[in-house]
């Protein structure tokens, strides 16, 4: 228990030490890296960072990728936004480096493409001409490189370095390099897991590339013109903690997540300046380690109507996967029953064991 204690007194020093630094730079930033990956998480509301142990660790948590146990293991999903317009991939591959140590490479995009471009619509002359509309895409990528080792006494570290790369079409882009650390300890029947996301503050470098045209329609139009800048994402820390319970062939895993962000107040169930709480709850119910159901309440929200009046709103989700002898295969319905302002969404994923053949 002395691991976990130490771990979590690092991280309260953390967020003190952070809460002086958000006063200074408050900036919503790559926020298409909070979304989540895997039907399974999706399934539980996210609420996955003490117990995730295959590839997806390496978005979840990266100490988590120890658990692989194949010669190679690749996972992918996808799904679908705002009723199809935006487009939201993942997929990641991981293996044993040996007995203590192990490694993983996620991609991630999420991106709207086909975006009609109506800047060249009017000619110098002031015709209308359709021919002129061409389209873009707005896209946004993440490449993790994940490690994770195993210490001593239940305690597995890991950490990530991932490069971001956005850009809208040809008019701008942007990269950007940010560090995750993350642990999870084993205390008896107990999980606990943190993960420290862009520990040391992801800065994406903006630069712009509009021609004289563009600019004098922006101009025209009333939009203002955009500049190179550089873009923060402040540290985001989410502590995990969770239990199995087995009943003969049927096992009970709850787990309970809090994201606290350090980029002032947000609509939270916990909102405060500078670190706001955002806890979530997931539940998942197997059967024979084969067949399981899940479901988790997250994104807990106070909402205001016309009248002035205020109710706080939340997402459950929902969830069902099948686990074959290397295939596992995951299903998640975000929202359902509509109780909050996001939109339901379907998402699939797959993860796939490789196992190398014996030489005879």
């Amino acid at each position: 228990m002395n691991h976990f204690k130490l771990t979590l007194g690092v991280v309260l020093i953390l967020l003190c030490s952070l809460g002086s630094q958000a006063q200074l730079t408050r900036k919503y930033s790559n926020e298409f890296l909070a979304i989540g990956v895997s039907a399974r998480a999706l399934g539980m509301s996210n609420s996955v960072v003490s117990t995730t142990n295959d590839v997806t660790g390496g978005y979840w948590n990266p100490a988590g990728i120890l658990g692989i146990q194949s010669d190679l293991q690749v996972a992918a999903m996808h799904a679908e936004y705002f009723a199809g317009i935006a487009k939201y991939d993942y997929a990641a591959l991981g293996k044993q480096i040996d007995t203590t140590s192990a490694v993983a490479l996620s991609v991630i995009r999420f991106g709207v493409d086909d975006i009609p471009n109506t800047t060249e619509l009017i000619d110098a002359e002031g015709n209308i001409n359709y021919d002129r509309i061409t389209t873009f895409s707005a896209a946004d990528y993440a490449f993790i490189l994940s490690y994770a080792r195993k210490m001593k006494k239940g305690l597995n570290v890991g950490v990530n370095a991932k490069v971001v790369y956005r850009h809208v079409g040809d008019f701008a882009s942007a990269f950007g390099f940010g560090i995750d650390a993350a642990a999870t300890y084993r205390w008896k029947e107990w999980n606990f897991g943190v993960m420290a996301r862009d520990i040391t503050t992801t800065f994406n470098a903006w630069s712009t590339n509009l021609d004289d045209r563009t600019k004098e329609v922006f101009e025209l139009t009333g939009n203002e013109i955009p500049q190179n800048s550089v873009e923060l994402t402040l540290p985001r820390i989410i502590l995990g903690a969770s239990r199995t319970f087995s009943i003969k062939k049927f096992s009970i895993l709850p787990e309970l997540n809090i994201d606290l962000t350090t980029d002032g107040k947000r609509n939270t169930l916990v909102s405060a300046n500078p670190i706001s709480l955002d806890p979530h709850f997931g539940l998942e119910l197997g059967y024979n380690t084969k067949f399981f159901v899940r479901g988790g309440i997250g994104n807990v929200q106070k909402e205001s109507d016309i009248d002035g009046n205020t109710r706080y709103t939340f997402q459950p989700n929902f969830g069902v996967g099948l686990q074959f002898e290397r295939i596992s295969l995951d299903y998640a319905l975000s929202d359902i029953g509509d109780q909050s302002v996001a939109l339901y969404s379907n998402v699939f994923s797959l993860r796939f064991d490789i196992v190398k053949k014996p030489r005879n």
